[in-house]
């Protein structure tokens, strides 16, 4: 079964940052594409990040410029850097992965940006 768990959220600044991580468990597939959804209170899912095995990622042009994907593969570990937050950022940020029509969530960690 696989699990993702996110963490690194919490209240910053307007121009702060922070890193978001998703640690990933039971993952038996072999190709499979991570990602970084996010959505605020009263709007749409987001997605906002991606990365696939071979490493190519892709961004929202909300976010591009600010906000990085990478991972560690040796940990099974994404993450999402986010550089000068504004206060339209502010969701509950989301980890996904999607491999072979296979559609899995975590549960979410907040990121509050405000004076």
């Amino acid at each position: 079964q696989v699990q993702l768990v996110e963490s690194g959220g919490g209240w910053v600044q307007p121009g702060g940052a922070l890193r978001l991580s998703c640690a990933a468990s039971g993952i038996v597939f072999s190709f499979y594409t991570m990602g970084w959804y996010r959505q605020a209170p009263g709007m749409q899912r987001e997605l906002i990040a991606t990365m696939n095995n071979g490493g190519s990622t892709t961004y929202a042009d909300s976010v591009k410029g600010r906000f990085t994907i990478s991972r560690d593969k040796a940990s099974n570990t994404v993450y999402l850097q986010v550089n000068s937050l504004k206060p339209e950022d502010t969701a509950l940020y989301y980890c996904n992965l999607q491999s072979m029509g296979h559609v899995y969530w975590g549960q979410g960690t907040q990121v509050t940006v405000s004076s």
